[in-house]
């Protein structure tokens, strides 16, 4: 099957690219400057809902722009990929049902799986954190609360996870790829060694392979594509910044390189909604279910 972008949807990733990368780089770096405490900018939080990234799918008579789960993984790999910090996914999906989530004005958290993120800022908790402890974050741009019952992950949340996810994967690709063209050892750039080359190269695999299902969960929608794509794109985005940290050597892990923040960010995200054993489960399942039905039909 031929699988394209279509015009609409190239210029609207462009369109986020341009505005958040213009943006984002003050709001991350500022909260680096904030640790161990960070706090959520309102104006940045507020300008997201500018552009439309938490009302993306709601329809236009709600005041949204009526698009679809295609286009809500092209936006979040935005996000993914310039390191946007907050509780995305949440206030995405409570858009059209807390007042002000779909403008800005109010930041959502939500228990997923065992985890609430970014529960201290956040206005309303759904579906609520009572018990909740805190947690001590790798990622200091996210920090995190652990709730007593775990809640149901929606299968909307887990795609956006896996953008997101892919979006680091493609932007660590792309770091590593840029140093080892501009960094020298023994009188050559580091890009010219093997081993350089073979972690670049694999990387770039493993974004393409996760782009691949994550684009094709977000038209088919089936659960099983989606967990398949969580998978593929939660390796994708863990190995390639290890990857890349590794091309980066020591500099990789100052506090000046966004390397070491987008590894951080992949581990958080790999835990949400039950992580990767909640997807690889639900697709034994559906691996042995197949195989059972051919069973039957060949005896």
């Amino acid at each position: 099957m031929r699988f394209q972008l279509t015009d609409e949807q190239k210029a609207l990733r462009a369109v986020v690219r341009d505005v958040i990368g213009r943006s984002s780089a003050a709001g991350v770096w500022g909260l680096v400057a904030q640790f161990p405490a960070p706090l959520i900018d309102r104006g940045f939080w507020r300008a997201l809902g500018e552009l439309g990234v938490f009302s993306l799918r709601l329809p236009e008579v709600d005041g949204g722009a009526g698009l679809g789960l295609p286009e809500g993984v092209l936006v979040f790999e935005e996000l993914g990929w310039a390191l946007v910090p907050g509780p995305l996914v949440a206030t995405h999906l409570a858009a059209g049902v807390v007042s002000g989530a779909a403008t800005g004005e109010t930041v959502v958290a939500a228990a997923d799986g065992s985890l609430v993120e970014w529960l201290d800022e956040a206005d309303v908790v759904l579906p609520g954190a009572e018990g909740a402890v805190a947690l001590r974050s790798v990622d200091p741009l996210t920090p995190l609360h652990r709730v007593p019952a775990p809640a149901r992950t929606d299968p909307v949340a887990v795609l956006l996870t896996a953008a997101e996810q892919l979006g680091t994967a493609a932007r660590v690709c792309e770091l590593a790829v840029q140093h080892a063209r501009t960094r020298e050892q023994f009188g050559q750039a580091i890009g010219g060694f093997q081993a350089v080359k073979h972690l670049c190269a694999q990387s770039l695999v493993r974004v393409e392979v996760a782009r691949a299902a994550v684009y094709a969960a977000a038209v088919t929608g089936d659960v099983v594509d989606i967990a398949a794509a969580r998978v593929l794109a939660d390796e994708a985005a863990v190995r390639g910044a290890r990857d890349c940290l590794q091309v980066h050597g020591g500099m990789g892990f100052t506090w000046e390189s966004e390397v070491h923040l987008h590894l951080k960010r992949a581990w958080v995200r790999a835990r949400r909604g039950g992580g990767n054993t909640e997807s690889e489960e639900l697709l034994a399942a559906d691996l042995l279910a197949g195989a059972a039905w051919r069973g039957a039909c060949l005896r």
